[in-house]
């Protein structure tokens, strides 16, 4: 391992927890780790979050489960604890090979006798996605007696807990186990262990009302190394995942090799080589690893939720960040994961269809917060007011229309690059018609124009809520429309009995001219043809044009939102994040380049970029307006995410923390299609590249049509070659 694979921290800071949590991840897909320290509690913001489970405890909002804490270990020197944070270190360094997801940390502490080392290597199968590996080594410059207390701590850290109506514990055979059942679904998490050491001590069990321990007791040699090897699993009793198999019979060593070679397999495809920045390199592929952390390989109606496995916040919910910003990596380097997205839109079609009918709407209308069965998590008073501690009533979960058009977008971003209809057959089509219902009941017309509008939105600027015509949902309702009568053809001539079987269901030919006459007459905000700007809503021109630096010293206080009724930027030009340059991103070949540059240079300026969401938008923007270098700073800031400081950690005191998977797919977003200029053109893919200044070269792979593609950048010369 190189340093262009590793991270790592070399002091100790308190305030660094949370955010190094994030930053030290692990996972495989099926849970994620924090990268906590072993012998971190709640306290501390430890978790093993799982993907896909949820619970309710009493009105608090629903959101993920934790899982128990197979890691936890702590170790007694001479009968005294010493454990982070309380034990302030003599050393410590944390460190993570990202090209394995793999986490390390070796701390000392100064004893009065001297010095003890802890050292512990961990892992997350990706082989085997049940399996956790743990390998903790103790020794001392000094004859001691050592304990090291390792086992599974069931008093996990919620949010809006505790989640656990009853846990199980027990010890048998060598084996540890925590069962955690929900109160809301009775649905089980169960974590077992067994560990092995090759020296003499003293072993016991002991189980309390939380936690299974084992105390493992022994006299230690000065300068000797004493090792305990840890084989844990997690699995529950709502899992599309195979079991792992015997953890008795698994060594640490077997599990470890396992999920390297695993590893490897997905960075052979995953890996972005950039020469002459190696700190954007590192930058890009570290926010690739955590995509593929998070992936949910070998699952069934799965998704990735906005703060990936990282923990409970945004409720472990899939927003719209899914379709937009990271199934693009998944869909050029993995399709099957991508294709595993897209079925959890199919599956969750009647939670989408029960949203609608609850809004007086036809068709299906997506969670803002998706849960299982896709049931909407968001809630109407989604902000605490940081001054009278009430919530505040937001408009997410009942104006964000756009997300509905986000599911067909990426469909057809899936089919486009695949070439795989069959998506259609298993229920893309009916997701696609539902939507474009949706859309329909949204349309309004003034009895003197023979267009249609869409009033009372939030677009993707949430901090200008219940506006009229925005851009961006106009332009999606449209596309809604287009490609819909597109798919409807496609499956007629493909699959006809699955066009049969929705005909008779929906009277496809009365829609088929139903959905062509809305986007032949949605009305999309146009260029202005002095200025060339296209306003983000209506009326949005008349609000006071005031710098961000400004409206930012309105604040009476950091945590304050933004947005909604009363907020410091609803009055204002100021915006959250991309809105009218996403729409531009996504649909440049309906503007020239000057438009673009235009509405770029107007409201790059108001943008607070108060979400993750924001910077690569403005950055793919750039690079299509031949700017690379502009671009830069803004992909830097996109790749970086989760590995420098100062993400936005609050909206009123809600805490927000944690993970951007979003971010960190647009950076790949950005990398390919912006920088690299790749695109598909009659069938096969086209690369005009815009490095930035600096870039030497880029090498990648991508999937394209069922078949694998190198692609070779030096300077403004690109080769793409099939690989046999």
């Amino acid at each position: 391992m190189t340093d262009m694979w590793e991270i790592s921290s070399v002091e100790f800071n308190k305030d660094n927890i949370p955010w190094y949590g994030n930053k030290f991840l692990i996972g495989n897909g099926y849970f994620g780790i924090r990268g906590t320290m072993e012998e971190y509690t709640k306290e501390q913001m430890c978790a093993v979050n799982m993907a896909g489970i949820y619970d309710r405890v009493g009105d608090a909002w629903r959101e993920s489960v934790n899982a128990p804490n197979v890691l936890y270990t702590y170790i007694k020197a001479d009968g005294a604890v010493y454990a982070l944070p309380d034990t302030e270190p003599a050393e410590h360094i944390q460190s993570l090979d990202f090209r394995h997801g793999i986490h390390l940390r070796r701390t000392v502490w100064q004893t009065p006798k001297g010095k003890i080392t802890l050292e512990c290597e961990r892992f997350a199968s990706m082989e085997r996605q049940h399996i956790v590996g743990l390998r903790c080594t103790v020794s001392a410059d000094y004859d001691c007696d050592f304990e090291i207390v390792t086992g599974i701590d069931g008093d996990v850290w919620d949010i809006n807990g505790p989640h656990f109506a009853k846990l199980d514990i027990s010890c048998e055979d060598g084996v540890k186990s925590v069962v955690g059942t929900t109160g809301e679904k009775g649905v089980t998490v169960s974590a077992a262990e067994y560990i092995r050491f090759d020296f003499d001590a003293d072993k016991s069990c002991d189980i309390t009302d939380k936690a299974a321990l084992s105390h493992i007791c022994f006299r230690a040699g000065a300068g000797k190394a004493y090792t305990v090897e840890k084989i844990a699993e997690i699995y529950s009793s709502a899992d599309t995942l195979e079991r792992s198999g015997d953890i008795k019979s698994l060594t640490y060593d077997e599990a470890k090799a396992e999920s390297v070679a695993a590893w490897e397999k997905i960075q052979e495809i995953s890996e972005v080589v950039i020469e002459g920045d190696d700190e954007a390199a590192k930058a890009l592929n570290y926010s690739l690893y955590h995509l593929n952390c998070i992936a949910p390989r070998n699952m069934r109606s799965m998704s990735i939720p906005a703060r990936g496995l990282s923990g409970q916040v945004y409720k472990g919910a899939v927003f719209w960040d899914t379709e937009m910003f990271m199934i693009d990596y998944f869909i050029y380097t993995d399709p099957e994961v991508a294709k595993t997205l897209i079925r959890y839109r199919i599956d969750t079609l009647g939670g989408a269809r029960k949203k609608a009918a609850e809004y007086g709407l036809n068709g299906a209308y997506y969670a803002w917060e998706s849960q299982e069965g896709g049931i909407e998590g968001c809630s109407d008073y989604n902000v605490v007011d940081v001054f009278t501690k009430r919530p505040m009533r937001t408009h997410f979960r009942d104006k964000q229309y756009h997300v509905s058009a986000a599911v067909v977008y990426a469909i057809m971003k899936y089919i486009d690059a695949s070439g795989d209809y069959s998506i259609l057959e298993e229920g893309a089509a009916e997701v696609a018609v539902e939507c474009a219902r949706m859309y329909r009941s949204l349309l309004i017309k003034k009895a003197d124009s023979d267009k249609y509008e869409i009033h009372d939105v939030v677009g993707p600027d949430e901090y200008h809520e219940r506006v009229n015509n925005n851009a961006y949902t106009n332009r999606m309702a449209k596309f809604v429309f287009e490609k819909t009568v597109q798919l409807l053809g496609v499956l007629k001539d493909k699959y006809p009995d699955c066009y049969a079987e929705l005909d008779e269901k929906y009277e496809l030919d009365r829609l088929y001219a139903v959905f062509a006459d809305s986007a032949e007459h949605m009305y999309v905000p146009e260029p202005n043809p002095e200025t060339g700007l296209i306003e983000q809503f209506d009326g949005y021109f008349k609000l006071e044009d005031a710098s961000v630096d400004e409206v930012r010293s309105r604040l009476l206080d950091e945590k304050e939102y933004w947005g909604g009724a009363y907020g410091v930027a609803s009055d204002t030009q100021v915006l959250k994040q991309a809105d009218v340059v996403a729409m531009l991103s996504m649909f440049k070949n309906d503007y020239s380049t000057d438009i673009m540059r235009k509405n770029w240079n107007y409201y790059e300026p108001r943008t607070e970029h108060g979400s993750s969401l924001s910077a690569c938008m403005y950055s793919l923007l750039s690079c299509y307006i031949g700017d690379p270098d502009s671009a830069y700073p803004l992909f830097m800031k996109s790749a970086s995410a989760d590995l420098l400081p100062g993400s936005k950690q609050w909206a009123g005191l809600i805490y927000i923390g944690g993970t951007h998977p979003a971010s960190e797919g647009g950076a790949w977003i950005v990398a390919t299609l912006g920088f690299a200029g790749i695109s598909a053109e009659n069938g096969r893919l086209v690369s005009r590249p815009a490095l930035p200044s600096k870039w030497k070269a880029m090498r990648f792979k991508l999937r394209f049509g069922g078949k694998l593609y190198s692609v070779n950048i030096e300077g403004n010369n690109s080769v793409i070659e099939e690989i046999k």
